[in-house]
């Protein structure tokens, strides 16, 4: 008789979940909270916290440098350029290129590709009373993308280009201060021909805006001009140009857009990938990617020894509790389960705090910049986030997973404790 009422009554107390809800009353115990294993439960959920809270902004901060590195160098290349096949590997236009093109003004043969636009490059000097430096004028033109720079500019407008040809300009900071030069100013350009026996081109340009990109090997190289000039002075036509520059829809697909484009251009024409023209700089930003990984694991498995450690305590605390439902006729994997909730109630408690901490961190920079960075070496002056809901949430579900399947190492213990012996535990 007595069997049977053991049997209907874990019946009854397993269909009601009774190990979550053992759990929840050891949680909301007050005796429990300032038992001996408290101290030790509060450093395992510390554990969690500055965990999440290193791993949060690891990521946000890696990511956030890749992308603002990443989008500076496209904003003054593009994803794609598209030349004619020459040896030239200097920074001027040599060979021109028609804009009678089937894939120009609109790229419609492949769909990733977001705006094409043709520029010139030429190399010049400017030259004031007392001062001169080399630069590189990028002419551009009607159907030049003015996106990223309308975040580089910190003074005056944008130029345009859209009307007749005019002599404004954009100049960096860097030049700027360099040179002396204020808004509004007026200076000469001079440009070398071909045949160096006939004298340069000199053009006087009008500064209507001042740009700071924070990348100071473009800063000191570019100015940015109407691109009428450049084909005056190389005597090409109007629709000639000296490359394409094309941006693409996806970063993450740049190898398969590049690809499809390659595919669309006529034999005489080449294209190559910014990844390809400045290899250095993308192959140091996919490193974040390796730091990023290696954080996350190291906090992960700190935080697991954490709650590891603090599950041992709480079984050796609950000797006597194991014994008594194991003499009540639970299954080894039914008490298990009862700590098993009791460190996910643990880890999840942790997560929430490192969330709010975190985020609350990451807000805070990203409105207020307070941490900034050597714009030497980093290329940016503040450090950058990238907050995005599903990173976050599959970071908090893969730490509370891998959290929890290291414990159920630690959970095989219980399986060790004999209920005769537990019971009679002090």
């Amino acid at each position: 008789m007595k069997r049977v009422f053991l049997k209907i009554l874990n019946r009854i107390i397993g269909s009601l979940n009774y190990e979550y809800f053992i759990a929840k009353r050891i949680n909301s115990n007050k005796a429990y909270k300032s038992s001996i294993s408290a101290p030790i439960i509060k450093i395992g959920i510390a554990a969690i916290v500055i965990g999440i809270v290193v791993m949060i902004i690891t990521i946000a901060t890696g990511i956030g440098l890749q992308q603002k590195i990443r989008d500076k160098v496209v904003a003054f290349n593009g994803h794609i350029t598209i030349t004619n096949y020459d040896s030239n590997n200097s920074q001027e236009s040599i060979v021109p290129i028609s804009t009678d093109q089937d894939f120009y003004p609109q790229f419609t043969s492949v769909n990733q590709v977001k705006h094409i636009q043709g520029i010139i490059t030429k190399l010049g000097v400017i030259r004031t009373e007392t001062d001169f430096e080399g630069a590189v004028l990028k002419g551009v033109g009607a159907d030049y993308n003015w996106t990223y720079f309308k975040d580089f500019l910190i003074e005056g407008r944008l130029p345009d280009y859209t009307k007749k040809r005019n002599q404004d300009v954009l100049i960096s900071q860097y030049l700027a201060n360099r040179l002396n030069f204020k808004l509004n100013q007026t200076f000469q350009m001079v440009f070398v021909k071909d045949d160096p026996e006939k004298l340069p081109n000199i053009i006087t340009y009008k500064i209507v805006g001042i740009y700071n990109s924070g990348f100071q090997d473009f800063d000191a190289t570019y100015v940015l001009g109407d691109i009428r000039h450049m084909q005056r002075i190389k005597k090409w036509k109007s629709n000639e140009v000296g490359n394409f520059e094309v941006f693409v829809k996806d970063y993450s697909n740049l190898d398969q857009t590049w690809a499809s484009v390659h595919e669309q251009l006529p034999s005489l024409i080449d294209s190559y990938k910014v990844t390809d023209k400045f290899p250095s700089i993308f192959e140091w930003i996919k490193i974040f990617d390796k730091n990023i990984y290696g954080i996350i694991g190291i906090m992960i498995l700190v935080a697991g020894i954490n709650m590891i450690t603090a599950l041992l305590v709480l079984i050796l605390e609950r000797t006597q509790m194991i014994g008594l439902l194991k003499a009540l006729g639970s299954n080894n994997w039914s008490v298990r389960k009862v700590f098993l909730y009791n460190a996910s109630y643990l880890i999840i408690r942790g997560l929430i705090w490192g969330n709010v901490i975190g985020i609350s961190l990451l807000l805070i920079q990203k409105y207020f910049k307070v941490f900034p960075l050597d714009p030497s070496v980093y290329y940016v002056s503040q450090a950058p986030v990238y907050i995005n809901a599903g990173y976050i949430i599959a970071l908090n579900l893969g730490t509370l997973i891998l959290c929890l399947f290291m414990l159920l190492i630690p959970s095989y213990i219980i399986t060790k404790i004999a209920p005769v012996k537990a019971m009679r535990f002090k």
